[in-house]
Parts: structure tokens; sequence; C-alpha cells
């Protein structure tokens, strides 16, 4: 079993890695190490031990302009037709 930070709420070593999560599906928790403690259910960033709502939220801010473009140049692309 793969060793994580400590959790920063309640200090226990008994992380899970997260598979999916609502914001990042399965590609967002593997890029930020996110795990869960099984003692408290707080998330964390399992390398560091901090938190990881700022990069959860740059990366959804991320993906909200992404998909904004591409549905734009859709738009775009159909009213040429």
């Amino acid at each position: 079993m793969k060793q994580f930070a400590q959790c920063p709420k309640c200090s226990a070593s008994n992380a899970k890695k997260v598979g999916f999560t609502w914001w990042g599906g399965a590609l967002g928790p593997m890029m930020f190490s996110h795990v869960k403690c099984q003692n408290c259910g707080k998330t964390y960033n399992g390398k560091t031990g901090k938190d990881n709502t700022t990069k959860i939220f740059i990366y959804v801010l991320v993906c909200i302009i992404i998909a904004f473009f591409v549905f734009a140049a859709i738009g775009f692309l159909n009213a040429l037709k």
C-alpha cells in the first residue's frame, strides 16, 4: 500500500487514493494526488498534505473556458453553413 502524507485535519496516515470526483472525473484526482482520509473524511494532496481547493478551482475554471471556446467555435462554424 502506498504511503501518503498525514491528514492535515486529524494527523492520521491511513488515506486512500480518490479515483473519481464530480469536479475532475478520473483525470483531476490523478493530476493532484487527491486522497481521502479514512479516519475523518478530509480530502487533500497526498504528496504534500496540503489542501487542493485552489488547484481544483483553477482546474474547473480552465475546463469551463475551454468548453466555452469549443462551443463558440462549433456555433461559429454552424453559422457559416
